[in-house]
């Protein structure tokens, strides 16, 4: 009987294996994304450095007016990219836990569903044992009192 419980169980057990794994490559593709947004953001305070840098070596050679103006005007939108690529990267570190409280509740159902059907597998292995030392039992006794007659 308990056997038959766990196969009955089968189709509900494939799903929620399809449904965790679907998750799972969910979590990896929003952890590249979020890797990614994190890249780009590294290279853009990384050119800002850079940036300030040549204002630096510039400045004291002296610069005119309209290069200064370029020069703030360049590192204003550049400022404008880092701010909206930190924004993005939040999103997806977001995004990430979102996913993740997803995958790992999917994992955790699949889990259950599993140690289920381990339950009433071992349920089905005990009956089995017991109907066996049953009829060993009995066919002990037979032994014995046709032996004794």
């Amino acid at each position: 009987m308990s056997q038959g419980r766990a196969a009955r169980l089968a189709p509900v057990i494939a799903m929620a294996e399809r449904a965790e794994r679907e998750a799972a490559v969910q979590l990896g593709r929003v952890q590249g994304q979020l890797r990614q947004a994190e890249v780009k953001l590294g290279q853009l305070e990384h050119y800002r450095g850079d940036y300030q840098q040549q204002w630096i070596s510039e400045g004291q050679r002296g610069v005119s007016g309209q290069w200064l103006m370029n020069y703030q005007r360049f590192l204003a939108q550049l400022e404008t990219a880092i701010g909206q690529q930190r924004q993005s990267v939040d999103w997806h570190r977001a995004n990430l836990d979102k996913v993740r409280d997803t995958w790992q509740q999917r994992y955790a159902r699949l889990e259950g569903l599993r140690k289920l059907v381990q339950r009433y597998l071992d349920e089905a292995r005990l009956l089995e044992d017991k109907r066996e030392q049953k009829l060993l039992d009995e066919l002990a006794q037979r032994l014995s009192s046709r032996a004794s007659s």
